[in-house]
C-alpha cells in the first residue's frame, strides 16, 4: 500500500508529519494492504493562519483494488485528531464496502454465525 500525505501551505511539519501519517496509516489499515494500492491523505487548515474550532481538515482517499474509490473526511482542532478521526472513518467505511462484496460471492463474513 503507498501512502500519499499532500498539504496545503499553512500545514507545518514536513517530513515528519509525512512520516507520522505514513506510520500510522499503514499500523491504523494494515489489514486492508491487500485491498488499497493507495492512499491518499489530503491535510488542509480551513481558516489559514486564523485559529479556530475545527478549522483542520484531513481527506483520505483509498483507491481500492477492482472497486471504486472510498473516501472520507473529518475535522478537528489539531492536525493528528483529524487525522486520526479520519482514519478510524475509513476503517469502517473499508469494513462495509468489502463486507458487502464478500457478501455477494457468497464467502462468510465477520458477521457469520459461528457453529
Amino acid at each position: 500500500m503507498q501512502i500519499q500525505v499532500n498539504t496545503d501551505d499553512h500545514i507545518q511539519g514536513g517530513e515528519s508529519l509525512a512520516q507520522w501519517i505514513q506510520e500510522e496509516a499503514g499500523t491504523r489499515l494494515a489489514r486492508f494492504k491487500e485491498n488499497i494500492t493507495r492512499l491518499e491523505v489530503f491535510l488542509t487548515d480551513l481558516d489559514g493562519a486564523k485559529s479556530g474550532v475545527d478549522d483542520k481538515r484531513c481527506r483520505l482517499e483509498a483507491r481500492v483494488v477492482s472497486r471504486q474509490p472510498v473516501t472520507v473526511t473529518a475535522d478537528a482542532d489539531k492536525m493528528a485528531a483529524a487525522f486520526i478521526a479520519a482514519v478510524e472513518k475509513m476503517a469502517r467505511a473499508l469494513d462495509a464496502d468489502l463486507g458487502r462484496v464478500k457478501d455477494r460471492n457468497g464467502r462468510d463474513t465477520i458477521r457469520a454465525a459461528q457453529e
